[in-house]
Parts: structure tokens; sequence; C-alpha cells
């Protein structure tokens, strides 16, 4: 089963495949982009590869309209957070899921299990991201909110390790990283609350 991870944005707007082939050449010289399919209103999908030809990932444009495979991906993915907490991550996700205009799917592929190769990939989606008002969803762990924080819990019950998470409260968002399997941490999240035993919480006003 193929791994997607996604840069969701509310902008139209994208980056020419110029400019993103520069910039790739320019941060990370041993990959390089090639356009896979095109449209009349430019690139529609584009391949990450090495040098030596291997294949890193597939990265797909798709626009959010009536009957288009955006439309589509973002009704799959409020289904999905019908059964999802905290309520209120859930809450500000939806609202801005019905707001995206675009889903950068970056299909992984062979070359991004190596270091090099998961490093290009990674550093194209958050130069994607970064160009603001975009979230990032990756399949089987869920979304983040615009900081880069995971703020609802699609995780499989026996994930642990560290992790950034944000909760939302009055407007304003609580970050912080916990210990994804600590039963008191992910209770906390849960019910949107900063788990009581952390002291590095960091926040942000919530647009």
């Amino acid at each position: 089963m193929s791994y997607y991870t996604r840069v969701i944005s509310k902008d139209a707007d994208f980056p020419e495949f110029e400019e993103l082939a520069q910039w790739l050449t320019a941060e990370h010289p041993s990959y390089r982009l090639t356009i896979e399919e095109s449209g009349e209103d430019g690139w529609q999908s584009l391949l990450l590869l090495s040098d030596d030809d291997v294949e890193v990932a597939l990265l797909e444009r798709n626009l959010v309209y009536d009957g288009s495979t955006g439309q589509d991906e973002i009704a799959d993915f409020l289904l999905d957070l019908e059964d999802c907490k905290p309520e209120t991550g859930v809450a500000w996700l939806t609202e801005f899921l019905e707001s995206a205009q675009t889903i950068y799917a970056f299909q992984h592929l062979q070359g991004a299990d190596t270091v090099e190769g998961g490093n290009a990939l990674h550093a194209l989606r958050n130069h994607l991201w970064e160009r603001g008002d975009s979230i990032i969803q990756a399949d089987m762990e869920g979304f983040t909110n615009e900081d880069g924080f995971h703020i609802v819990w699609q995780f499989a019950d026996t994930v642990s390790g560290p992790w950034n998470m944000g909760v939302l409260s009055d407007g304003t968002w609580y970050h912080f990283k916990m210990d994804l399997g600590d039963p008191d941490h992910r209770a906390a999240f849960l019910r949107g609350e900063v788990p009581e035993d952390l002291t590095s919480v960091r926040t942000t006003t919530s647009d």
C-alpha cells in the first residue's frame, strides 16, 4: 500500500516548475525534478529522483473544486475526522479543510527510505508548506496546524515516542512535545489539554 504525505493549502496559486527545480538544485544538488504530467495551467505531477535515477517521490498537485480528485480527498479526510479527538482540534481542522484549494500529495517511493532521499523529500514538502496558509497531513499520523504541530489523534494505539503536539483553547494554540505512549499524556491530549507534567509549552494565537 502506498504511503502519502500531503501539504494542504488555502492558496490556489502554486510555484512554477522552474522555480521548484532551481530551488531543489540549490538545496539538494544530488536530486532533481522532472515533469510527469502537465496541463493548460501548468504542471500536474512531478517526479523527485536522485542523479542516479532512484525515484524518491511522485508529487501531484490536486485542485479542490466540485467534482475534482482534490474535493474527494477532502471529503474522505472530513469523514475520517468524525470520531477523532480532541474536539477543538477537529473543529479547527474541519474549518480549514473546508477552505482548502490545493493539495500537494507526495507518494513516497523507494528512494524516500534513504537518509538523503528522505531529506530531499521533506525539504521539498516543507518548501511548499512554508509558502503559508498550509497544513501537513501524513498517513497513519494525522494533521498539523499551520505551525507544524499535530492537532488530532490518528495514530495507532501502539505508537510511542516523543512528538510535537498542539491543542487549541479559547483561541490560543498550546504547543508542546509529549510521549505518545504515555497514557496520561495521551488522555490529556484527547481531552484537549496540555499534559500536567510538561514544563516547556509555547503559545500562539489562532487566526
